[in-house]
Protein backbone atom coordinates (compact mmCIF):
# COMPACT_ATOMS: atom_id res chain seq x y z
CA UNK A 1 0.00 0.00 0.00
CA UNK A 2 2.91 2.35 0.54
CA UNK A 3 3.31 4.76 -2.32
CA UNK A 4 -0.15 4.01 -3.73
CA UNK A 5 -2.49 6.84 -4.54
CA UNK A 6 -5.67 6.13 -2.61
CA UNK A 7 -9.01 7.74 -3.19
CA UNK A 8 -11.08 8.93 -0.29
CA UNK A 9 -14.08 6.74 0.51
CA UNK A 10 -17.59 7.91 -0.17
CA UNK A 11 -20.55 7.91 2.19
CA UNK A 12 -21.92 4.56 0.99
CA UNK A 13 -18.58 2.81 1.51
CA UNK A 14 -18.38 4.04 5.09
CA UNK A 15 -22.02 3.26 5.83
CA UNK A 16 -21.22 -0.32 4.80
CA UNK A 17 -18.38 -0.35 7.34
CA UNK A 18 -20.61 1.06 10.10
CA UNK A 19 -23.30 -1.50 9.33
CA UNK A 20 -20.75 -4.27 10.02
CA UNK A 21 -20.74 -3.13 13.66
CA UNK A 22 -24.52 -2.84 13.88
CA UNK A 23 -25.04 -6.23 12.22
CA UNK A 24 -22.69 -7.80 14.75
CA UNK A 25 -24.89 -6.37 17.53
CA UNK A 26 -28.04 -7.72 15.83
CA UNK A 27 -26.59 -11.18 15.17
CA UNK A 28 -24.62 -11.43 18.44
CA UNK A 29 -21.39 -12.01 16.50
CA UNK A 30 -18.58 -10.90 18.84
CA UNK A 31 -15.90 -12.00 16.35
CA UNK A 32 -17.34 -9.76 13.62
CA UNK A 33 -17.59 -6.90 16.11
CA UNK A 34 -13.94 -7.38 17.13
CA UNK A 35 -12.83 -7.48 13.47
CA UNK A 36 -14.47 -4.09 12.79
CA UNK A 37 -12.87 -2.36 15.79
CA UNK A 38 -9.25 -1.27 16.10
CA UNK A 39 -7.32 -2.75 19.06
CA UNK A 40 -7.09 0.78 20.52
CA UNK A 41 -10.82 1.46 20.00
CA UNK A 42 -12.40 3.93 22.43
CA UNK A 43 -16.14 4.25 22.87
CA UNK A 44 -17.68 7.20 24.73
CA UNK A 45 -21.22 6.47 25.85
CA UNK A 46 -23.76 7.91 28.30
CA UNK A 47 -22.72 5.04 30.61
CA UNK A 48 -18.98 5.85 30.37
CA UNK A 49 -15.91 4.75 28.45
CA UNK A 50 -15.35 1.39 26.78
CA UNK A 51 -12.53 -0.27 24.90
CA UNK A 52 -12.78 -2.95 22.25
CA UNK A 53 -13.04 -5.75 24.83
CA UNK A 54 -15.96 -4.03 26.52
CA UNK A 55 -17.74 -3.39 23.24
CA UNK A 56 -17.34 -7.02 22.17
CA UNK A 57 -18.06 -8.31 25.67
CA UNK A 58 -21.61 -7.01 25.55
CA UNK A 59 -22.30 -9.82 23.07
CA UNK A 60 -21.32 -12.60 25.50
CA UNK A 61 -25.00 -13.47 26.01
CA UNK A 62 -26.06 -13.00 22.39
CA UNK A 63 -27.51 -10.13 20.37
CA UNK A 64 -28.01 -6.74 22.02
CA UNK A 65 -29.99 -5.12 19.22
CA UNK A 66 -33.22 -6.27 17.64
CA UNK A 67 -33.13 -3.77 14.76
CA UNK A 68 -31.55 -0.49 13.66
CA UNK A 69 -31.79 2.20 11.03
CA UNK A 70 -29.16 4.79 10.10
CA UNK A 71 -30.52 8.22 9.14
CA UNK A 72 -29.12 11.66 8.31
CA UNK A 73 -25.63 10.29 7.64
CA UNK A 74 -22.75 12.65 6.93
CA UNK A 75 -19.13 11.98 6.16
CA UNK A 76 -16.15 14.19 6.96
CA UNK A 77 -13.03 13.16 5.09
CA UNK A 78 -9.76 14.09 6.80
CA UNK A 79 -7.58 12.06 4.45
CA UNK A 80 -8.01 9.09 2.12
CA UNK A 81 -7.44 6.87 5.17
CA UNK A 82 -9.20 8.76 7.99
CA UNK A 83 -12.87 9.73 8.07
CA UNK A 84 -15.60 10.63 10.56
CA UNK A 85 -19.07 9.23 9.96
CA UNK A 86 -21.88 10.94 11.90
CA UNK A 87 -25.54 9.94 11.84
CA UNK A 88 -28.78 9.45 13.72
CA UNK A 89 -29.31 5.85 14.80
CA UNK A 90 -32.85 4.65 15.46
CA UNK A 91 -32.71 1.24 17.09
CA UNK A 92 -34.54 -1.24 19.26
CA UNK A 93 -32.48 -3.01 21.92
CA UNK A 94 -33.28 -6.68 22.56
CA UNK A 95 -36.07 -6.86 25.12
CA UNK A 96 -36.76 -3.11 25.13
CA UNK A 97 -40.05 -3.19 23.25
CA UNK A 98 -39.63 0.34 21.94
CA UNK A 99 -37.32 2.21 19.64
CA UNK A 100 -34.65 4.60 20.88
CA UNK A 101 -32.53 7.19 19.08
CA UNK A 102 -29.00 8.54 19.42
CA UNK A 103 -26.52 10.54 17.40
CA UNK A 104 -23.36 8.62 16.64
CA UNK A 105 -19.92 9.82 15.59
CA UNK A 106 -17.51 7.12 14.38
CA UNK A 107 -13.90 7.69 13.44
CA UNK A 108 -12.63 5.16 10.89
CA UNK A 109 -9.06 4.55 9.73
CA UNK A 110 -7.94 2.49 6.75
CA UNK A 111 -4.88 0.32 7.28
CA UNK A 112 -3.21 -2.65 5.64
CA UNK A 113 -6.08 -4.91 6.72
CA UNK A 114 -8.92 -2.57 5.71
CA UNK A 115 -11.12 -0.16 7.62
CA UNK A 116 -11.21 -0.23 11.43
CA UNK A 117 -13.29 1.85 13.83
CA UNK A 118 -10.97 3.82 16.12
CA UNK A 119 -13.49 5.85 18.10
CA UNK A 120 -17.23 6.09 18.58
CA UNK A 121 -19.35 8.46 20.64
CA UNK A 122 -23.09 8.08 21.26
CA UNK A 123 -25.25 11.05 22.25
CA UNK A 124 -28.89 10.40 23.18
CA UNK A 125 -31.29 12.21 20.84
CA UNK A 126 -33.68 14.57 22.61
CA UNK A 127 -37.38 15.00 21.96
CA UNK A 128 -38.91 18.44 21.46
CA UNK A 129 -39.52 18.58 25.21
CA UNK A 130 -35.80 18.11 25.90
CA UNK A 131 -35.96 14.55 27.24
CA UNK A 132 -34.20 11.60 25.61
CA UNK A 133 -36.14 10.13 22.68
Amino acid sequence: MAGEDKTAPDLEEMLAQERRVWQALVSGDAAADRAALAPEFLGVYPSGFSGRDGHCGQLANGPTMQSYEIREARLQVYSADLVMLAYLACYTPVGAGRSEAMYVSSLWQRGEDGWRNLFSQDTPALTQGGTPA
